[in-house]
């Protein structure tokens, strides 16, 4: 049984280790205890949605991508095909929402904040 909670510790972890930085960094940007923040990356604790974006923000990490990887880890999970486009017939649909006329059928690896 997929846990959504450990999931989302291990997408935190994988982040913070990426940057090469240290629980003890992160939790002091966030401004949560090492304790609490060790906790989330085990899955022992459920983070509130304030401490997941306060810990995003000191990762500089989109939550909506935390997210949306755990969502894919979940869905791998339970057997589901993940893809890494958006379908061209809903993408044609939505049309062109950026100046590189790709809109919603960019790749995964192209996301980039907006604004």
């Amino acid at each position: 049984m997929v846990v959504l909670r450990r999931e989302i510790g291990d997408v935190l972890r994988d982040a913070r280790q990426r940057q090469g930085r240290t629980l003890r960094e992160v939790s002091s940007a966030a401004r949560v205890s090492l304790g609490y923040l060790s906790e989330v990356e085990r899955g022992q604790k459920e983070a509130s949605s304030e401490l997941l974006g306060s810990i995003c923000d000191a990762l500089a990490v989109p939550l909506s991508l935390v997210l949306r990887e755990v969502s894919d880890r979940v869905a791998v999970a339970e057997g589901l095909l993940i893809p890494d486009t958006v379908p061209a017939d809903l993408a044609t649909s939505v049309g062109p929402v950026d100046d590189t006329g790709l809109g919603w059928a960019r790749g995964r690896g192209e996301l980039a904040p907006t604004g």
